[in-house]
């Protein structure tokens, strides 16, 4: 995938291709169709599939002082876009200019001048340009005027127990994620949820008790609820997939603060201080709590690790029961277009 941090680096002969625009965070089954659809497209006409999105979140440009809210941070995000078969990757900077530029300059500018887009694809609620002045109607008219084809993506909605005839969003997942519904939040995604980050040094207090942990810190990631969890952990360079049981808090026996990944892997006892992992979460055991002592604590990770043994080895929490999603795999399940707003 080519990634682009600037629009001005598109060189020409990569220009003329299917564009999808979006924020696209988490990158749920609602936005594995808007996308789904433009790689379609652009197989159909034997051209590149172009995603668009900004970096950072408009949110976090607006509201910089808001409690990290982002499913997946730039650098997941762009693996996943990667492995679903993106061809390029445009991330432009949201700063004061583009958060200043009206929709029609942005159309002419980004999606003309710039990309020389083809056919353009979005959401139905998409909203772009200042004061979020655009929609799927100046996408239209614009696209009638300079030569684009424009298709809208109606609503997904959901077939969850508990969810059912809600439209697929990231607010939902946050939800999920928030009530400690780790697999809920993995069935709205299709691919599980993860934390990723550098392994950063700790007070080694766990490797005396007989339970090392691999420490990360959440980053500009969502806050999950606090507890417990059957987790699986993936070293960046190293192809092996490792169970393991987490603790997502601020270690209240040791009468800490700041919230902390903690990991325990199982039968595992390799150095892997400043590796960069992504931790998946796959079941909520318990919420966290404080105990009267170290015995105590030790007594429960090893009630808490014998638990997420069984939680990982159950059949619907099989690492490839939720692989990362692909095109290839988005167009066997979907041979058919899905219907388009417009």
């Amino acid at each position: 995938m080519r990634l682009y941090r600037h629009i001005n680096e598109v060189k020409p002969k990569e220009r003329g291709s299917v564009v999808a625009l979006g924020n696209f965070d988490g990158f749920h089954r609602g936005h594995q169709v808007v996308i789904g659809e433009a790689g379609r497209q652009a197989r159909d006409m034997g051209l590149n599939l172009t995603v668009v999105v900004t970096e950072p979140h408009p949110v976090s440009f607006f509201a910089p002082k808001a409690p990290p809210f982002r499913l997946t941070p730039f650098r997941e995000r762009s693996q996943l876009l990667e492995q679903f078969g993106v061809d390029q990757l445009l991330v432009l900077p949201f700063d004061k200019d583009l958060a200043s530029m009206s929709a029609q300059d942005f159309v002419l500018d980004i999606l003309v001048g710039g990309l020389d887009a083809k056919h353009v694809y979005v959401g139905y609620d998409y909203r772009f340009g200042k004061g979020r002045g655009g929609g799927t109607d100046v996408l239209a008219w614009m696209g009638e005027e300079e030569g684009f084809g424009l298709s809208v993506i109606r609503p997904v909605t959901v077939g969850l127990e508990g969810y059912a005839g809600e439209v697929y969003s990231s607010t939902l997942v946050r939800q999920a994620l928030q009530a400690g519904e780790a697999r809920k939040a993995a069935a709205l995604l299709g691919h599980w949820w993860s934390i990723n980050g550098r392994v950063v040094g700790g007070d080694k207090r766990g490797r005396t008790i007989g339970f090392p942990t691999a420490n990360v810190q959440l980053g500009e990631s969502l806050q999950p609820r606090l507890g417990v969890y059957a987790v699986r952990v993936h070293i960046e360079g190293d192809d092996r997939v490792i169970g393991g049981v987490a603790n997502i808090g601020n270690r209240p026996t040791f009468d800490k603060r700041d919230v902390l990944l903690e990991v325990h892997l199982f039968d595992f006892d390799e150095d892997i201080y400043e590796r960069h992992v992504r931790v998946e979460l796959v079941a909520f055991l318990r919420a966290e709590q404080k105990f009267d002592g170290i015995d105590a604590l030790k007594a429960q990770i090893d009630t808490d690790s014998k638990v997420a043994r069984i939680v990982l080895a159950e059949p619907e929490n099989a690492p490839d029961r939720l692989g990362s999603p692909t095109l290839e795999r988005y167009l066997n399940l979907f041979p058919e277009p899905h219907i388009r707003a417009r």
